[in-house]
């Protein structure tokens, strides 16, 4: 095949994003089985598989590759109709990036909230662990991902954000409870902890770093929010590891105190996205970079992008 049929790699896209046949069609109203036949004459002239057939249905390998591709062109003819046609009604463009919770939490609305003001835009935010948020960036799914990473990835570009610091906190009447004498290894073992969900390795990472217990030797609650953190550590709950930015009033106050100062985590973030850029697309990425430098720590490298 010498060329890409976008009207059939339009029928993968939505039956990917909308995780349906179904809804799929009902977006391109067309049948199921309409869909069903332009993912299968995609399949036939490409001479591979592109779609696994389940619940939901996932792409493969090569299916990933196809939508990354697409989503990048649709991003481009989006940006060029814009330009061309300025006046022209124009349907909200969709623009999905990758997020960690605490960067959504703190830092990131505020950065886009003036975007999302003067642009016909429907955001996508997908929340994932910023240890692994690239994939999902690999894998055609978004835009623009915030990543532990400094490497971009194949065909992609990312800028240095700044630098997010962690404090071991709980409240005075926790520590009294169970920090006593200090945070040793009996008392690790007995006082309730908090991570984000069980991919997130965050906090067991730092646990085994500084007092060489292993996950799995202590209690640790699963909170799939970041401001359930703060609010689970205020009600003397447990103890967290969480963004200084999230709780400097609780620290000023003396709600919240420090358990670990000489163990401060500090974490470098950096902002991923498709190298191909334009109109919205770009200037998001220079509102989210310009407003990170300003909320964020700078980092101690003076490299601030790479491609």
């Amino acid at each position: 095949m010498s060329e890409l049929d976008y009207k059939l790699l339009a029928a993968l896209d939505k039956v990917v994003g909308e995780q349906s046949f179904e809804r799929a069609a009902r977006l391109l109203h067309l049948t199921q089985s309409a869909v069903s036949q332009r993912i299968k004459q995609l399949e036939l002239r490409l001479a591979q598989p592109l779609l696994v057939r389940g619940q939901p249905p996932q792409p493969t390998e090569a299916g990933r590759r196809l939508l990354a591709h697409y989503r990048q062109v649709s991003q481009l003819e989006s940006a060029v109709m814009a330009d061309l046609l300025p006046d022209a009604p124009q349907k909200p463009l969709t623009v999905t990036i990758v997020t960690n919770a605490d960067s959504l939490a703190t830092w990131l609305i505020p950065a886009l909230t003036p975007l999302l003001h003067s642009h016909p835009i429907e955001l996508n935010l997908l929340i994932e662990d910023e240890s692994r948020s690239l994939e999902r960036l690999k894998r055609g799914e978004a835009f623009g991902a915030i990543s532990l990473h400094g490497e971009p990835p194949p065909g992609c570009r990312c800028d240095a954000l700044g630098k997010m610091d962690y404090l071991l906190v709980a409240t005075p009447a926790f520590r009294q409870r169970y920090f006593t004498e200090g945070l040793n290894l009996t008392a690790l073992q007995q006082a309730p902890a908090v991570a984000f969900d069980q991919r997130d390795d965050m906090h067991a990472r730092y646990i085994e770093q500084h007092f060489g217990l292993p996950p799995g030797d202590y209690p640790c609650h699963a909170v799939r929010s970041a401001e359930a953190f703060v609010a689970i550590a205020r009600s003397g709950a447990a103890y967290c590891l969480i963004p200084r930015l999230m709780i400097e009033e609780d620290l000023m106050s003396g709600r919240l105190i420090e358990l670990y100062p000489q163990g401060r985590l500090t974490e470098s973030l950096y902002w991923h996205r498709w190298l191909l850029e334009r109109g919205i697309h770009k200037d998001l990425s220079h509102r989210l970079i310009d407003y990170a430098r300003q909320a964020l720590p700078p980092l101690d490298s003076g490299d601030t992008s790479r491609v």
